[in-house]
Formats: structure tokens, sequence, C-alpha cells
């Protein structure tokens, strides 16, 4: 309950102050450069890695991005660049 509150006051102070929601709301960022790379900002790591498969803890559910040949570029606490070919990107809402 308390967390439902708590959106919602980040929702009104976002619109009031016309801040980007991604910044308040702590909603992952995902920038992909064609299938070679995939940027994604706000996670909360790393919850599976493998060449051809990568699942990340989001604030709200998981990332799972699918293709071959994946190597992390760089990982740092809420930032990740993952690269190879990518096929799929799903969202799992949990």
């Amino acid at each position: 309950m308390a967390k439902k509150w708590k959106q919602k006051i980040q929702r009104w102070l976002t619109k009031q102050l016309d801040l980007p929601e991604d910044v308040m709301m702590d909603f992952p960022r995902i920038t992909m450069v064609g299938q070679l790379h995939i940027y994604i900002e706000n996670h909360r790591g790393l919850l599976t890695f493998s060449d051809s498969e990568v699942r990340v803890l989001l604030s709200q559910g998981q990332l799972l991005v699918k293709g071959e040949g994946f190597v992390i570029k760089t990982m740092w606490p809420e930032e990740l660049i993952l690269e190879g070919k990518i096929e799929q990107v799903l969202y799992i809402n949990e």
C-alpha cells in the first residue's frame, strides 16, 4: 500500500516539475544500437548470463535478451552494456 502512494507522489512530482519519468520513477532505460549492442540503465542486477541468453532484474519485472555471442562490455551498479547478435528482447512483468 505504501509503495502505491510513493508511486503516486513520484508521478505527481514528475508532472509538476516537468522531469523525465525514467529518472523520477526509477524506470529502466533500454537503448539498442542495431542488433549489436544493448545498453540497460537502472537495472537491479544480472540474474543469468550465457552466450545466448541474458536475464536482468529491473525495479519492476525482468528483461530477457536472447541471441548469440553475448559479451558483457561494461557492468556498473546500475548500467550494463551487452554486445553480441541480439535476436529478441522481452520484458517479463512479474
